[in-house]
């Protein structure tokens, strides 16, 4: 049976005054208990004193930092963790990095939490988590488990924005919630974060950038010129992206006209209007729509083609929405999104067995993917 809590695999222990560990001794005040991380082994009351080892104890206080950030101890805690490893901020942020990377992201949360607890002020580390969030709402956006990017999203911005409110200030923290806020079609936000990253480097010089400070001065300055040519700070186009993306397609619309009658040229506008026509099952006029937004520079990016596939599909236009999904798959090759949809067009051509290699490769690339686990489900009954 599984504990129901973390804390539930620790002893807490008062040692003898004269006890040292095999290893190295640490200085342990035994009139405090010490959380011990139990061994698998170890069924209750079988606990031995002389097999304790110095990892025991620094696993179990890596523990009540992750999860009891109120224990009343949690500052003598902190002082042996540091004692024993004067190190351990960079071993357990490179390893933290390193899980988030392989999408373990169960032990990445656990190593973050405990980063926190061990350093509650550091906003390199609540950076660092905003950034594990925001990678990890995409990873379950891509297996569309979309309530659970949701709620990823809505915790990284309280860390994005904790870690824009260092003093000093840290330039990367504006630099990366830039990027989370154009995702979140937050073009004001996303300008803002921009404005003040290049603010903060101005006085910069390129040697003290290094190549990647250059490379991020350089995107700033992109991502803002655009957002300013194409005018996607304005208040209707980020109102018709919430009241589309909250199921009120016709006020959405609404606004992303009115944003249209001002900005004619702007394919995101136009890739809005789409996406808005496809979720209410006007397809074609979403098709329209996005055949607008390729035409005004929409064509670099794969959603364009694969919303625009999605309305080929649904018009029995299977050789256009072909076309579509392999543009869309020559631009973002990885995409299990784009993958899926091809699944599904092989399915309307009745091509089983090719629909089935489809959402098998999406397995390979994401073995949590929902969408593709039902779909080969129902091919197998």
């Amino acid at each position: 049976m599984k504990s129901s809590s973390p804390l539930d695999t620790i002893y807490f222990i008062t040692l003898p005054e004269n006890f040292k560990l095999a290893k190295k001794a640490m200085h342990i005040d035994p009139a405090i208990p010490l959380p011990v991380q139990k061994k698998d082994k170890d069924s209750p009351g079988s606990f031995n004193m002389e097999e304790l080892t110095q990892e025991q104890i620094l696993a179990g206080i890596l523990t009540i930092l992750a999860y009891d950030k109120e224990n009343q101890n949690i500052d003598y805690y902190r002082s042996i963790l540091r004692q024993a490893r004067p190190d351990i901020k960079k071993e357990l942020t490179e390893a933290a990095i390193l899980k988030a990377k392989n999408e373990d992201f169960d032990i990445a949360e656990e190593i973050f939490s405990a980063l926190r607890g061990l350093e509650p002020d550091d906003m390199v580390t609540t950076l660092n988590t905003a950034l594990f969030l925001d990678q990890r709402a995409e990873s379950y956006r891509r297996s569309g488990l979309h309530e659970d990017a949701d709620a990823c999203d809505a915790e990284a911005l309280g860390y994005y924005k904790q870690a824009q409110e260092a003093d000093p200030p840290i330039p990367d923290a504006f630099f990366n919630a830039g990027f989370f806020y154009l995702k979140q079609r937050d073009f004001h936000s996303a300008k803002d974060c921009f404005e003040t990253y290049i603010a903060l480097t101005c006085d910069i010089s390129d040697e003290e950038l290094g190549k990647s400070g250059i490379y991020k001065k350089e995107r700033a300055q992109e991502m803002l010129e655009n957002i300013r040519n194409q005018n996607m700070d304005d208040v209707q186009f980020k109102a018709a992206y919430d009241l589309i993306s909250h199921g009120e397609e016709e006020k959405g619309l609404e606004q992303i006209r009115i944003f249209l009658q001002k900005n004619p040229h702007v394919w995101n506008a136009w890739f809005m209007l789409g996406w808005g026509l496809r979720r209410l099952g006007r397809y074609t006029d979403a098709q329209q729509s996005f055949l607008k937004a390729i035409e005004y520079g929409g064509d670099k990016n794969s959603d364009t083609y694969n919303e625009l596939s999605i309305c080929y599909l649904e018009l029995k236009n299977y050789k256009e929405a072909r076309k579509c999904l392999e543009n869309a798959l020559s631009l973002e090759p990885e995409s299990t999104k784009i993958m899926s949809n091809l699944g599904y067009l092989e399915l309307k051509l009745g091509r089983i067995a090719e629909a089935q290699k489809y959402f098998e490769t999406v397995l390979e690339y994401d073995p949590d993917d929902k969408i593709a686990k039902q779909e080969l489900e129902k091919l197998e009954v």
